[in-house]
């Protein structure tokens, strides 16, 4: 009887050490680990806004350049004027129509933007002038004067009218008026008369000189029209004279 349990003992001590080895190597649950970070959201891109003041400008003039930018740590203009701060302003002095570009770059990446000048074209210079006898005329021809009561032509309007055939000789093209003048003294009917003969006188002389009769007009206004009002001799010797004019 004895014997018989132990087989019996030992079946159940071997069960039992089963049972806690079994126990024993039980898995235990996995711990559950943190959750990995967020990503870091992405850099934001740069912005930039650029003028130029004034837009436009005359040849040696000069122009302003202002930006500003945003989420840049490099910023540069070209052409010309090269690295530059994040925001601020600068002159150029363009020679010619110039497009500026600024580019602003960062960890975002990059952005950029333009702004021209426009260099204003000078004006073409005004046709030079041509002259014409007209504007010559002035400073190149002499009156003829005369001695009281007479329509003789004296040495020195000889001269002067020697000097005036020569200037209308370069332009064959002049027309001119002789006007007859006297001084006051005397009918106005006699000096207009007088008058008439000085510049009929003065016409003989150029035509005489070489100059085409065509191209010559008379007109006497006797003592009407004085160049000087002064009643003594040297103020009627300045009235006595053949006087040329262009014709109109």
């Amino acid at each position: 009887m004895i014997q018989s349990r132990r087989p019996l003992q030992q079946l159940i001590l071997i069960f039992a050490s089963a049972a806690f080895l079994f126990a024993g190597c039980k898995h235990k649950p996995p711990v559950a680990s943190a959750p990995p970070p967020p990503p870091p959201p992405p850099a934001a891109k740069p912005t930039v806004t650029f003028t130029a003041s004034p837009m436009a400008v005359d040849k040696g003039q000069s122009a302003k350049l202002t930006w500003t930018t945003t989420d840049a740590n490099n910023v540069s203009i070209s052409p010309e004027v090269g690295a530059v701060t994040p925001q601020g302003s600068t002159t150029v002095t363009p020679s010619d129509s110039t497009t500026y570009t600024i580019t602003a770059s960062g960890p975002g990446g990059s952005a950029d933007a333009t702004a021209r000048v426009t260099v204003n074209a000078p004006p073409p210079p005004p046709p030079a002038k041509v002259s014409t006898w007209r504007d010559e005329f002035g400073g190149a021809v002499r009156d003829a004067y005369f001695d009281y009561d007479k329509a003789d032509i004296r040495s020195d309007a000889q001269q002067a009218l020697q000097q005036d055939a020569d200037f209308l000789k370069k332009y064959p093209e002049a027309r001119i008026v002789i006007e007859g003048h006297c001084d006051e003294r005397g009918s106005t009917e006699y000096n207009l008369a007088l008058g008439d003969r000085r510049a009929n006188a003065v016409k003989a002389y150029l035509v005489n000189l070489g100059i085409p009769a065509a191209n010559i007009s008379t007109v006497s206004y006797g003592k009407e029209k004085p160049f000087c009002s002064e009643s003594n001799e040297a103020c009627w010797q300045q009235n006595r004279r053949g006087h040329l004019i262009p014709a109109q």
